[in-house]
């Protein structure tokens, strides 16, 4: 027979106790959600057909204890997981002393709202909050945690800031340049950035034995989307390469991904250049794709964008350059 108590919660939890069976626990939003679940166990174990579960701890166990267990089992096989590890420690500092059948969708709307009274930036919540709602589906789907529902997904996501349309203007480029003279290596991949479009990532785990000079093409084997591409070498590019000084192998910089941002941010300011981020420089080069000319498909070949609502984040067109176009 099975029995149903409220929790402190609101959450309501039915237990099913059989001879000859463990005991079995599962929390539900309602109690005619639990009901239902209870009568279709019990029908199965009065068929036979019942298989019970791996035991699980559920009413003990909390959100911390399983973000642990994320960042060990799950973190470390996605590309992103440095970046990740950040928004983990940050989510179980604050939701992680929550018990997790106690855990309800205002809980988490609670933790939404108080990010942004902090001033984090609607896309920063939105990516803590997807990656709350995976640990969630890994809970249910992965884990066996007797959960019917994923809390993130009944609240409402914030609005996310338009994307960003930064493009250089008449000479920033050549400031910019300029004003990292003193850090050749850094300015040899803000060359590069320009030319090709790459990621900083990208440029910086390009290798000597992935690039063809004679045919103007670098070899990426492995991308932030997961795929390998060729990406094509214009003229100044090569200049560029060849200003390195061209080896058979071996990483062609060597400069650490921070300082890289680093000395980019020092030559911005020291040129007086408002509001542009390293990454800006893909929106540039993009855009200036474009403008020679290529159509969509060729544009993504190069950039490695997978979908048009991603490449239209990065293109900004000159409406006088599109009006010399038209004639």
């Amino acid at each position: 027979m099975a029995t149903f108590r409220k929790r402190e919660s609101g959450s309501w939890q039915a237990r099913i106790q059989r001879v000859g069976h463990p005991d079995l626990t599962k929390s539900f939003r309602t109690k005619t959600e639990a009901k239902v679940w209870a009568r279709q166990i019990e029908a199965e174990i009065d068929r036979g057909s019942f298989s019970a579960p791996a035991p699980v701890e559920t009413d003990r166990a909390t959100l911390g204890e399983l973000i642990d267990r994320y960042q060990v089992e799950v973190s470390p096989t996605k590309k992103c997981h440095l970046s990740e590890l950040r928004r983990l420690k940050q989510l179980k500092g604050a939701l992680g002393n929550l018990v997790l059948s106690d855990i309800q969708s205002r809980h988490i709307a609670a933790y939404r709202d108080s990010r942004l009274k902090e001033g984090k930036a609607p896309g920063t919540v939105i990516r803590e909050l997807n990656n709350l709602s995976h640990i969630f589906s890994i809970i249910i789907k992965e884990w066996n945690y007797p959960l019917t529902v994923n809390p993130v997904q009944l609240i409402r996501k914030p609005s996310a800031m338009k994307g960003r349309d930064r493009r250089l203007k008449s000479g920033e480029l050549a400031l910019l340049l300029s004003n990292l003279q003193d850090t050749q290596e850094v300015r040899q991949i803000v060359q590069l950035a320009v030319e090709t479009g790459m990621r900083r990532s990208e440029l910086l785990g390009m290798t000597w034995e992935n690039i063809d000079t004679a045919k103007r093409v670098v070899f990426l084997p492995d991308t932030k989307n997961g795929d390998s591409r060729e990406v094509p070498l214009s003229s100044r590019a090569l200049e560029v390469l060849n200003s390195v000084g061209v080896k058979t192998e071996g990483p062609v910089f060597t400069t650490k991904p921070d300082s890289v941002s680093q000395a980019f941010s020092r030559a911005c300011k020291r040129a007086n250049l408002k509001d542009l981020r390293f990454h800006d420089l893909r929106h540039e080069a993009t855009s200036r794709l474009f403008e020679k000319g290529l159509n969509t498909m060729e544009v993504s070949a190069i950039t490695g964008h997978k979908t048009l609502s991603m490449l239209k984040r990065y293109t900004h067109l000159k409406a006088s350059d599109l009006a010399l176009r038209l004639g």
